[in-house]
C-alpha cells in the first residue's frame, strides 16, 4: 500500500493524500521520507500553481508523530531531523498550499495545517498543538503569525482541542464544510487560486513569507526540535531499540 496517494486534476493543481488510515496518518520515518521525496519533485514543477494536502480517510489529516514506532536513540534523532526537513519543505514550497483540515489534526498534524497557506476545514475537526504535554518546543513559529501572540500562547500552552467553529472564528480556517465535502471544497478553492497568474502567485507567496520572516522562525524552531530530541527528553519512540 502506498503511503501517499497522488492526483493531478489539471496541470496547475496537485493533490497529495496521506494514506496511513490505520493510525490516522501518524507520521513515521517512511511517511516522512515519502513526503520529502514527493514535495521536492513538485517544488521543481514550475507549472504547478496549487498543492492540496489531503487524506484518504476524513477521520484524520494527521494525528501527529507515530510515537509507537520503535526507534533507537539515534533513529529518534534522525526522525526528528526528517520532521524538521518536512516543516521547512512546507514553509518553502513555491506554489500555494491548501490543507484539508479534517478530523484529528494534532501535533505534527496541527503544524502541517498551520504551515499551509490556506486551510479548508471539516465540521469534525479536532485541532490541537500537543507539544506542551511532552515539553516539545514546537508551535510558535507557524501559529504566531496566524492568530497573534495572545491566542497562540493559549493554544500552545494548554494544548486544548480547537473545534471547527472556533477555528473558523480564529481565522485558522478559510472555509468550513461538512466532513464529506471537505476535499471537494479545497479543490474548488484551489481552482479559484490556480486561475490567477502563476508566476505572480509565487512572487506574492515569497513576499508574504519574507515580510513575516517565516523562514527564519521555522529554521530556528527546527533547530530547537532536533536539540530536544538529541539532548532533551525527546519524543516517545515505541520503547526504542538498541
Amino acid at each position: 500500500m502506498s503511503l501517499l496517494e497522488y492526483e493531478r486534476p489539471d496541470a496547475r493543481i496537485a493533490v497529495l493524500r496521506l494514506n496511513r488510515p490505520e493510525v490516522r496518518n501518524a507520521m513515521d520515518r517512511a511517511l516522512l521520507a515519502a513526503l520529502e521525496e514527493r514535495l521536492a519533485e513538485l517544488a521543481a514543477d514550475e507549472a504547478l500553481g496549487v498543492l492540496v494536502i489531503s487524506t484518504t480517510n476524513t477521520r484524520a489529516l494527521c494525528a501527529g508523530a507515530d510515537v509507537g514506532e520503535a526507534l533507537s536513540a539515534e533513529e529518534g534523532v534522525e526522525r526528528m531531523e526528517a520532521f524538521a526537513r518536512f516543516y521547512s519543505a512546507i514553509e518553502a514550497f513555491p506554489a500555494v498550499t491548501i490543507a484539508v483540515a479534517t478530523g484529528n489534526c494534532v501535533g505534527a498534524g496541527a503544524e502541517l495545517v498551520a504551515g499551509c497557506d490556506l486551510r479548508v476545514g471539516a465540521d469534525n475537526l479536532k485541532l490541537a498543538w500537543a507539544g506542551a504535554r511532552l515539553g516539545v518546543p514546537v508551535g510558535p513559529a507557524r501559529l504566531l503569525p496566524l492568530v497573534g501572540m495572545s491566542v497562540a500562547k493559549d493554544l500552545v500552552f494548554t494544548g486544548r482541542v480547537v473545534g471547527a467553529d472556533e477555528a473558523l472564528r480564529l481565522a485558522l480556517l478559510h472555509r468550513l464544510t461538512p466532513e464529506a465535502e471537505v476535499e471537494a471544497a479545497a479543490l474548488e478553492l484551489a481552482q479559484a487560486v490556480a486561475a490567477n497568474n502563476g508566476p505572480g502567485l509565487r512572487h506574492l507567496k515569497r513576499r508574504f513569507h519574507a515580510y513575516a520572516d517565516l523562514a527564519a522562525c521555522v529554521d530556528d524552531e527546527n533547530g530547537e526540535l532536533v536539540a530536544f530530541q538529541r539532548e532533551g527528553g525527546g519524543l516517545p519512540q515505541g520503547g526504542g531499540r538498541g
